[in-house]
């Protein structure tokens, strides 16, 4: 099972001092704490003092550890307009290294590596933005039976633009997957060169009709999808479309990619009955504005849409 990462606290430190005390193994106090064995034995391994450890200098030495870490983002800390920048990033959903990604591709003078951000994360003012980062654990995806879809174009026989990317207008589209309790799922095409986001709240039976209306205004030139019962009336569609082959979501990367970074605003086991229209909009919109590592720091709504948008204040570096 994924363990969450979370900083030791001084309470956490006292019960692991108890059970250490009364002969637990490493094992038997990280299953009691619901912690990894990894993380209790780090915890032991850095805090104890002389070789022996106390719960209240531990607390203290990961303290001054976390608060004078090797000076660790004073360039940060120096810089109020370049932190605030930083922490206003995270919160958006960024990571720290598509913020500096950014800020290098804007060639900010105030530019910083993402490891100098995690570093910042790691001091005492920088770790309440911790809980901003993306969790990376994703659970195996539970297989079920698909219905035959008629008249299925597979994927090999796509235009070699779109294999390539090397073209706007190739899109992915697919269904969110939703607790069986929600009757609404989120309906989204993505463009495979920009990774631009198209996405609205629907029932699950008005698929199709929701792939239509989020291309009819972007010139696409294909759409490519999996096996969902709910595809079978593709032919409906006003664009090429094209199948992966079954059981095999990883032929369609760009919109399993994309529903991961979503899942940080809507987690797996939400109800999507619970977001409104304008908040899922806005949590789109959100994804679009954010720098890609794979389009060398620019966001998608750039690529796609051909814009160029200015994120950091030059003003404050006059």
């Amino acid at each position: 099972m994924h363990m969450r990462y979370a900083h030791f606290r001084r309470s956490d430190r006292l019960e692991l001092s108890i059970l250490r005390t009364k002969g637990f193994s490493l094992r038997a106090i990280a299953q009691a704490m619901g912690r990894s064995p990894s993380s209790v034995g780090r915890e032991l391994k850095r805090n104890a003092v002389n070789g022996r450890y106390d719960p209240r200098k531990a607390d203290h030495k990961a303290y001054v550890k976390r608060k004078y870490a090797k000076y660790h983002a004073m360039k940060i800390r120096e810089h109020p307009t370049l932190e605030l920048y930083i922490q206003e990033q995270l919160v958006a959903g960024w990571t720290p290294e598509e913020i500096s990604g950014r800020l290098a591709d804007e060639g900010s003078p105030l530019g910083v590596s993402f490891k100098t951000i995690y570093q910042y994360l790691d001091t005492v003012v920088g770790e309440r933005y911790r809980i901003f980062l993306p969790s990376h654990a994703w659970g195996r995806q539970r297989r079920t039976r698909r219905v035959p879809i008629p008249n299925r174009i597979f994927i090999e026989e796509r235009p070699p633009a779109a294999r390539e990317r090397s073209e706007l207008g190739h899109f992915e589209g697919d269904l969110l997957g939703v607790p069986r309790t929600s009757s609404r799922t989120i309906a989204a095409v993505v463009d495979r060169r920009s990774r631009y986001l198209i996405a609205e709240k629907i029932r699950r039976r008005d698929a199709i009709a929701s792939y239509g209306r989020m291309l009819d205004d972007t010139a696409a030139r294909s759409l490519t999808l999996d096996n969902d019962v709910a595809h079978a009336r593709h032919a409906e569609l006003a664009v090429a479309t094209y199948f992966c082959h079954q059981y095999r979501s990883w032929e369609k990367p760009t919109i399993e990619n994309t529903f991961q970074r979503l899942r940080r605003w809507i987690p797996k086991a939400a109800n999507v009955q619970d977001y409104s229209a304008a908040s899922v909009h806005a949590i789109i919109d959100r994804m679009n504005r954010t720098p890609r590592k794979c389009l060398g720091w620019r966001m998608p709504i750039e690529v796609f849409k051909g814009l160029s948008i200015q994120t950091f204040p030059r003003e404050c570096c006059t």
